[in-house]
């Protein structure tokens, strides 16, 4: 069960991000690029893992300190160090080798994501503001990945709207660890000195309000209109804000915001609505030859 812990299978769900451009591109259906894409979310889950033992090793120290972390198996002892990067160089082969039998620009991507989280782990994390747009960019990087395996397009607009949303869940994040620092007067990270509850309030409403903007204007854009042969996207706005308001109300009136991916496991409105939103999405982009949505 250690070993498990350590590679954070819940966390994999990020990588289902890879999927997205093969949904928005309309070849959902196209059971090779599926598989391909299916072999690229299990390289990534590796490399993923591989940064979270890294990541974890480091920090054993300081994650004894907190509240949920001093669980996690190295900070609690239950796996020793040099087994933990034993795990780690072989998840990073595994990765690699995958990677490069799926597609050598895929590998490049994967790369990119590995050394710049990498970076990550040996001190930009402890650079305020810099943290979380590196985390932001990880999403960035997962979609272009999946963009690069399937051989779709990616649009600007798809980049700028990953980039944000995950941009907003890391500060929701970095908000619940001010919290935390609050009330156990211990920081849970060094970066954590550069914010304050003030600050994280500001950014979340500046870049909800963003994020709402943007999806809106991307739901009516001339460009998107033509390429999907309908106006109808603008219907999916609803699962959105209601998706958004449910995860502020979980930061604001919950004090909740520690995991977004605990957040997405357990919460069933957040699920419903995302639910709603592929479903209408999918109506929309898959079946506007219907006489209702023509």
């Amino acid at each position: 069960m250690a070993y498990i812990k350590l590679l954070r299978p819940k966390d994999w769900a990020k990588n289902l991000f890879l999927f997205v451009p093969l949904f928005f591109a309309g070849e959902i259906f196209h059971l090779d690029k599926i598989v391909s894409i299916a072999w690229g979310f299990l390289a990534f889950c590796c490399i993923a893992s591989s940064i979270y033992i890294l990541n974890d090793f480091r920090d054993r120290e300081e994650d004894k300190k907190h509240p949920f972390k001093r669980m996690r198996p190295l900070a609690s002892g239950a796996i020793k160090p040099a087994t933990a990067l034993i795990i780690f160089a072989l998840l990073v082969v595994t990765g690699m080798g995958l990677a490069y039998w799926i597609r050598d620009k895929f590998l490049f991507v994967l790369a990119i994501y590995f050394v710049l989280n990498v970076a990550y782990s040996f001190g930009l994390k402890n650079v305020p503001i810099l943290d979380i747009i590196i985390v932001a960019i990880g999403f960035v990087l997962r979609i272009k990945a999946g963009a690069v395996i399937a051989k779709v397009g990616l649009s600007e607009w798809l980049n700028i709207m990953v980039f944000l949303l995950a941009l907003f869940m890391a500060i929701g994040k970095r908000r619940d660890d001010v919290l935390l620092k609050l009330s156990s007067g211990t920081d849970m990270r060094k970066s954590i000195r550069g914010y304050n509850l003030d600050f994280l309030n500001v950014l979340l409403a500046l870049v909800c309000a963003v994020i709402i903007v943007a999806y809106f204007m991307y739901t009516m854009s001339s460009e998107v209109i033509d390429r999907y042969g309908t106006y109808r996207l603008y219907y999916t706005c609803l699962f959105v804000l209601a998706g958004i308001m449910r995860y502020l109300q979980i930061i604001y009136v919950q004090s909740d915001s520690g995991s977004p991916t605990r957040i997405l496991y357990k919460d069933r409105f957040i699920q419903i609505s995302i639910l709603l939103w592929i479903a209408t999405f999918y109506v929309i982009l898959y079946m506007k030859d219907v006489t209702l949505f023509k």
